[in-house]
């Protein structure tokens, strides 16, 4: 697709819907949106302008220029996604919604919060917390990342085995769609089958269909009684290998998380904390809650037993917050400690059936011997969501890119034939469109395309992500 460059003209006419100081064109401001959290400088690129809406009628009138005079937008959260989802590849707009932060509504009614997508995800959290309600999803990027982009992508996160990724709490967009038109679908109804479900098909779209400026949150009363267990095993296939023995074990877990040593030594590092048993293999991190102090202690000792019966060093068992915040510190700043071990690398997002995971963490394994790398990897065992992350550590950029291009073409090869696929939760965007394009057959692809070319004719919607 041949876009258009912004002139003079289309940034005078943006000044005049957004005013001056809300349109971006110096170098210096412009750099920041060049790039998400993917560190490779291969996926980084200047946009012409940078926008910042402050209400849906302004990015109404911003999309009808950009329909009008053929120009890219790239919608924009708070820049923590890993698939260069966010980054201006065809150069145009950014269109940041930094801007549009309210949280519009808490209804302790009917349990539903309805927000702006500049909202970070932690904010959400602490609100819903305030009325004694809990917002379930729970990426570990909550405190910087915005729920529109957990939206874009349909974010997962550690409470995903239990409560499910986003799209379970999405009940209603607001959405401007490409050729500037405001529609709503859904809202506070719990049932509604009225027509194509437009709502869920625009969560994990990652901005390709359209701009969501409003939504609606499912909220749910918060557990009284929470519990976490932190435990070290010996090796990785020990600790992986108890996963489906816990979740066949007629409970079903908040959270699910396991590290490998590369990660726990790389958390410990980042931490600059020695934590308990940093010379395991691996770490099972579970998390319970419930109604009921002996339920959850009941749960928490059956699991225990379970990881005991099968392997476990020992079992940390943590039912106070400050206990709790500590176990989870060493899982949550997986991304960031990762930088301290090599600051350019290559994290993968790849998921599989469940008991199926001990077969992936082989390969992982396999594949970083057999090219001489690390391969560190951490994720949420009771979905199946491996995070496995090729580090560049001290290779000049040919040999970076030839390793990075052989690791994944294995690995995804691994991956799909275990019957798993590309992304759990961190999206393609323009990361992984073209892995996309080679494991969907031409029928599916076929079916996104008709979608896209409906919605987009133009094809100005963040261009170059997810489709190729």
């Amino acid at each position: 697709m041949q876009f258009n460059k912004v002139t003079d003209g289309i940034v005078q006419e943006l000044k005049a819907i957004l005013g001056e100081g809300n349109v971006l064109i110096e170098e210096e401001k412009l750099d920041m949106y060049s790039r998400d959290e993917v560190s490779d400088k291969l996926w980084e690129k200047m946009p012409e302008v940078v926008v910042k809406p402050e209400n849906v009628e302004q990015v109404s009138e911003i999309v009808k220029l950009a329909n009008r005079e053929l120009l890219p937008i790239t919608p924009r959260g708070g820049g923590t996604g890993l698939a260069a989802g966010a980054v201006p590849l065809s150069g145009g707009l950014v269109l940041s919604l930094e801007k549009m932060n309210k949280i519009l509504e808490v209804d302790t009614e009917n349990l539903f919060m309805v927000v702006e997508p500049g909202v970070t995800t932690g904010e959400v959290q602490k609100t819903a917390k305030a009325q004694g309600l809990l917002y379930a999803g729970d990426p570990c990027s909550a405190d910087s990342s915005f729920i529109g982009g957990n939206v874009a992508t349909n974010a997962g996160g550690n409470k995903a085995v239990k409560y499910g990724v986003t799209s379970r709490h999405i009940y209603g967009l607001e959405v401007v769609m490409p050729n500037g038109d405001i529609v709503t679908f859904g809202g506070k109804n719990v049932k509604d089958v009225t027509g194509y479900d437009f709502v869920h098909l625009m969560v994990g779209s990652e901005g390709t269909l359209g701009v969501v400026t409003k939504i609606w949150l499912k909220l749910m009363p918060l557990p009284k009684y929470v519990a976490d267990l932190l435990v070290p095993f010996a090796d990785m296939q020990s600790a992986i290998q108890v996963v489906p023995k816990i979740m066949t074990a007629g409970i079903i877990p908040t959270c699910l998380e396991f590290m490998d040593s590369l990660s726990i030594k790389a958390a410990e590092m980042y931490l600059n904390k020695k934590l308990p048993y940093s010379d395991a293999g691996a770490y099972i991190i579970c998390e319970i809650d419930g109604t009921s102090e002996t339920q959850v202690q009941d749960d928490y000792e059956t699991i225990g037993k379970v990881c005991q019966d099968n392997g476990a060093l020992e079992v940390f068992v943590a039912d106070n917050m400050s206990t709790q915040e500590r176990i989870w510190k060493s899982r949550k700043c997986y991304a960031e400690a990762i930088r301290m071990l090599s600051p350019v690398y290559c994290m993968e997002d790849v998921v599989v059936p469940v008991s199926n995971i001990p077969k992936a963490l082989e390969a992982i394994e396999r594949i970083a011997k057999k090219y001489e790398c690390k391969i560190p990897s951490c994720g949420h065992a009771g979905d199946g969501n491996i995070h496995a992350t090729v580090l560049r550590e001290d290779r000049d950029d040919h040999e970076w890119h030839d390793l990075k291009d052989k690791v994944l073409e294995e690995l995804y090869e691994e991956v799909y034939q275990l019957g798993g696929n590309l992304s759990g939760e961190h999206g393609i965007g323009a990361k992984r469109a073209g892995a996309m394009d080679k494991h969907m057959t031409e029928a599916q692809l076929n079916v996104l395309r008709s979608i896209k070319k409906a919605l987009d004719p133009k094809g100005i919607m963040n261009p170059g992500k997810v489709l190729v």
